[in-house]
């Protein structure tokens, strides 16, 4: 079934276009050299090198997806505090997936599986504990919509099917696909009601499901999710302590044109926006910071 058009409630901000992308997400590590060989070898990302501020740059198609933000002397995230879920990768078909599944088995690395309806999904940490999906979509038409809502469950993923879905030429050591991307990104927020008025109200995402207890699902153009915002751990909670290991922050891209509309009503909302090169970043109320950026 089509994605309805996701009409922004009444006092929230215009909508943002369908056009909009997940860009890189930048994580705080202690060891560079164990989280690029994670990330590398397990995951399947392709090193692209060092960016402008020293990060450490990985991805698929010359696209960074993955910037790792080296702190020897940092301390582990508190459990209960706001911050990082997970990330997730999203690889282009069901073999693409089956692959990393392989990849994972090869390197004994723990790991979770969901069948979403939606999607279909691994997960697993990195070694310093930062949570990772990497999932493939299903077919859009086969997305069931109601009254404005996607249907999402958690349902379990037939491993051995999957797995047998592997192409037995195709080497454990294949990069992911170039056209992998990161999907969406998945926060742990302290309160919904104020996470809605931030993401919906104020940055102008639509929500496209509330079937979670304790979570919210938003996006743009009627993607299942760009972003998921859970309680599920961090109730009431606040920020991890500065310097802690995890979310530095996640990049959203907008056409160029999109950047300063967005700038000014953030600031005519009363958030606070920092200028950076291509955008500016907003942090919402629990201090995770968000880059928009033209692109």
């Amino acid at each position: 079934m089509t994605a309805p058009t996701l009409a922004p409630s009444a006092g929230t901000a215009p909508a943002l276009p369908a056009s909009l992308r997940m860009g890189a997400v930048r994580l705080r590590v202690r060891d560079g050299a164990r989280s690029v060989a994670f990330y590398r070898d397990v995951v399947g990302l392709t090193p692209l090198g060092t960016g402008p501020e020293g990060e450490i740059r990985l991805g698929a198609g010359g696209r960074a997806l993955v910037e790792l933000e080296v702190a020897p002397g940092a301390t582990p995230r508190p459990r209960g505090t706001t911050g990082l879920f997970h990330l997730a990768i999203l690889v282009p078909d069901r073999t693409a997936l089956a692959v990393v599944l392989r990849r994972l088995a090869a390197y004994r690395v723990p790991i979770g599986a969901s069948d979403h309806l939606v999607s279909e999904a691994l997960y697993f940490d990195d070694p310093d504990g930062n949570g990772i999906e990497v999932y493939r979509d299903r077919a859009r038409a086969e997305w069931r919509w109601q009254g404005g809502s996607v249907a999402m469950a958690t349902e379990p993923l037939d491993l051995h099917r999957l797995i047998a879905e592997a192409p037995t030429l195709v080497p454990v050591e294949q990069k992911m696909p170039d056209a992998t991307v990161m999907g969406h990104v998945h926060l742990q927020v302290g309160e919904l009601d104020a996470a809605r008025r931030f993401y919906v109200g104020h940055l102008g995402f639509a929500i496209t499901t509330e079937s979670y207890p304790g979570a919210l699902f938003v996006s743009a153009g009627g993607y299942h999710h760009h972003l998921g915002l859970n309680v599920w751990q961090s109730r009431r909670g606040g920020p991890a302590p500065e310097g802690s290991v995890g979310l530095v922050r996640y990049e959203v891209l907008l056409p160029e044109a999109e950047i300063a509309a967005l700038r000014a009503r953030l600031v005519a909302a009363g958030e606070s926006v920092e200028d950076v090169a291509g955008g500016f970043t907003v942090a919402d109320p629990w201090a995770t910071r968000a880059a928009f950026l033209a692109g």
